[in-house]
């Protein structure tokens, strides 16, 4: 069973939350509720999440001071950010946004199928960054059995070889369809940035497992 990814909303009002709530419902994940951006910051010090739709405009800790917290802390610094705002300053006010490392910047009231398309993107980023850890794991594993395998002159487990192939091109096929589609709908740049650096981590384990490949030379690779 593929687990959910948890999306965090955050606003004052619980109508809106309540609004939230009912146009993402369709993605069928783990929504997770925050009324303020303390409230917010307790969660992100439990759990993980894909993407964080914040309301600019809260009493006390306001949205831009709750990004710039999440921000500075480096276990939820690479959460994307929606900023959901009910006014518009212009530009300046759109920037500062921005500054504070939002992805995304919308305004009320939005679009519920772009609103529901552009967090949709970033849960699929999500969920492929935690199969390329999970493939990580496994060729860790597979290069400390090999360790193990040669010092006690043990033939290389192929089988295991063979699955985390089979299971690491199911994964590079899912992310080269994820990033067409993204090149073809010209969705926002943070998000092809993101599928970008996805594929060159894939080619990257790609490389480390075929070294593992019987006939190969080099030692091991290293897989970050």
């Amino acid at each position: 069973m593929v687990q959910k990814a948890k999306i965090l909303l955050v606003d004052d009002r619980p109508e809106n939350l309540l609004a939230l709530e009912a146009i993402l419902s369709a993605l069928d994940q783990t929504l997770v509720r925050a009324s303020s951006g303390e409230e917010a910051l307790k969660a992100l010090l439990t759990d993980d999440f894909a993407v964080i739709l914040l309301d600019v405009q809260m009493p006390g800790m306001d949205g831009f001071e709750t990004a710039a917290h999440i921000k500075r802390r480096e276990r939820t610094r690479d959460i994307p950010i929606i900023f959901l705002t009910a006014i518009n300053h212009g530009p300046h006010h759109t920037f500062r946004g921005y500054a504070a490392g939002a992805v995304d910047y919308i305004s009320k009231p939005f679009d519920p199928w772009v609103l529901r398309a552009k967090v949709s993107v970033f849960v699929e980023l999500y969920m492929k960054n935690c199969q390329l850890r999970e493939q990580a794991a496994l060729l860790r594993l597979q290069l400390e059995g090999g360790d193990k395998a040669a010092a006690g002159g043990a033939k290389e487990p192929a089988g295991l070889l063979a699955e985390l192939s089979a299971r690491l091109a199911a994964v590079e096929e899912q992310a080269e369809a994820l990033s067409k589609q993204l090149g073809d709908e010209s969705t926002d740049a943070a998000a092809v940035a993101t599928a970008a650096h996805l594929e060159r981590k894939l080619t990257g384990l790609r490389r480390a497992l075929d070294a593992l490949e019987p006939g190969t030379s080099g030692g091991q690779p290293a897989v970050n």
